[in-house]
């Protein structure tokens, strides 16, 4: 298995409940009922509030690297990045498990 995660930071002046953020979530955190590689799937706000803090997360598994390379190229997931990279920047990271 393939943990994938995703840590989000927004651009300076933008808000959770920007318009553009707010569908840019939705579009996320519909991934996990579209695209059947993903074997777990969870996203969510970060709670806390720090200067080194992310602002949203992203927490997901595959089988392995053909299924998570099916899942990083799946329109849908294609559609919210697009969706994110205009109002956010993020790091990632993918490892076995």
């Amino acid at each position: 298995m393939i943990r994938h995660l995703v840590l989000f930071k927004l651009d300076e002046g933008v808000r959770r409940d920007d318009p553009r953020v707010v569908e840019g979530v939705e579009a996320f955190r519909a991934l996990g009922d579209q695209i059947d590689e993903l074997r777990f799937w969870e996203c969510a706000w970060n709670i806390t509030d720090r200067p080194i803090a992310y602002d949203f997360a992203i927490n997901s598994a595959v089988d392995d690297t053909d299924a998570l390379k099916r899942y990083l190229e799946h329109p849908a997931h294609q559609a919210g990045v697009t969706l994110w990279r205009e109002f956010a920047t993020w790091v990632m990271a993918d490892y076995e498990f």
